[in-house]
């Protein structure tokens, strides 16, 4: 505690008052390793993802840290082969911390690619997100939606069954190949769900994907914000947080809609870890003290994510009202435990090639 108890027994006005030295800031000795080491590598980080952009540029100026931004648009499975590439480098093209999704989390400590540590608000993640060692933990979620350029698609989608109608006709994208990147996964997983799947049984989603390409409304394009502004991908499946912090930034040019879809509502967990073998291992873990104390989570929430430890800062009331105002309504969302996301993953990765047979490729 930071504030000097006081005798209730006053000294008498002749004595020098005792002074009792105040207590040392337990991440003293954490900052200074870290701001010793001086910078961060991070790896898969949009700055319109979560706000990132505004996390980033807060944890510099706080820290007086640089942070050396790798691969921007990379995926989890970027992110882990990254870590893979550089073991031997201690250079900037080796990442410090990790953004992954939930399911590849026990894949890299099974592959001894992460280190242990633990924050000092750990208690207050929920036992279900976090590895009990320490070697990842969940950090935000959000919901697989829509966005629909209606300049160009004035016929809003409601529901995954509506993305089948011909009006649809080559104008759907998902953001990446779900044999690679987690907000894909969980796109397909969430559409087995509106179609008669179910958490444990994934395959519908897959037969959704083939009948949407037999119909060719899918377009074997990443899709991305700019190319949903620019009508090339009018339809674009992704998380709803980065979706709705693309409306902000279209500001009315083009008018778009975000749907969260009435069936099929799912959550995606993603988690942090650092690397074992990061460069800067103290500014990482200075980096995981500040995502996960309150100034952290509400960063997260102001780019539409709900944070981890979102349920005890409701809790504490430390989140402003029109940060609480922004998040939407996600009622009657499911969250897959890691042993069915870990399935249906499987299930997705090695079935999109031979049920969907297409390959979702980067715009040039």
């Amino acid at each position: 505690m930071g504030a000097t108890l006081i005798s209730a027994c006053a000294p008498k006005a002749t004595e020098p008052a005792a002074t009792q030295p105040a207590a040392s800031d337990p991440m003293a000795e954490l900052i200074a390793a870290a701001k010793a080491e001086g910078t961060l590598t991070t790896i898969a980080l949009p700055h319109n993802w979560c706000n990132y952009g505004g996390t980033i540029e807060a944890f510099k100026a706080k820290y007086g840290i640089e942070v050396n931004e790798l691969a921007p648009d990379g995926s989890s499975g970027d992110e882990i082969e990254a870590v893979k590439a550089n073991k031997d480098s201690k250079g900037p093209q080796a990442p410090d911390v990790l953004d992954i999704g939930f399911a590849f989390g026990p894949q890299a400590k099974a592959e001894g690619l992460l280190q242990p540590y633990k924050v000092s608000t750990w208690d207050t993640i929920p036992a279900e997100t976090k590895d009990t060692e320490g070697y990842w933990y969940g950090d935000y979620y959000g919901v697989i939606a829509f966005i629909v350029n209606t300049d160009v698609q004035p016929l809003v989608p409601q529901d995954w069954s509506d993305l089948l109608k011909p009006e649809y006709k080559g104008q759907v994208a998902l953001t990446g190949d779900p044999r690679t990147g987690t907000q894909d996964i969980l796109a397909v997983y969430a559409s087995a769900l509106a179609n008669g799947g179910t958490l444990d049984n994934a395959q519908p989603g897959l037969e959704f994907w083939a009948q949407l390409n037999t119909a060719g409304n899918l377009i074997p394009l990443a899709a991305t914000n700019a190319l949903v502004a620019k009508g090339e991908t009018p339809v674009r499946i992704a998380w709803d947080y980065n979706l709705l912090a693309a409306v902000d930034s279209f500001a009315g040019n083009p008018k778009a809609e975000v749907v969260i879809p009435k069936t099929g509502r799912i959550a995606g967990i993603y988690v942090q870890a650092i690397s074992a073998y990061a460069p800067h291992p103290n500014a990482a873990k200075l980096w995981m003290e500040f995502l996960y104390s309150d100034e952290g989570q509400i960063t997260w929430m102001q780019g539409y994510c709900h944070p981890i430890r979102e349920t005890d800062m409701r809790t504490r009331g430390v989140i402003p009202a029109d940060v609480m105002a922004k998040l939407p309504d996600v009622t009657g969302v499911l969250f897959p435990t890691l042993d069915q996301l870990a399935a249906a993953q499987k299930v997705i990765t090695e079935g999109w090639g031979t049920v969907v047979g297409v390959d979702i490729q980067k715009a040039p």
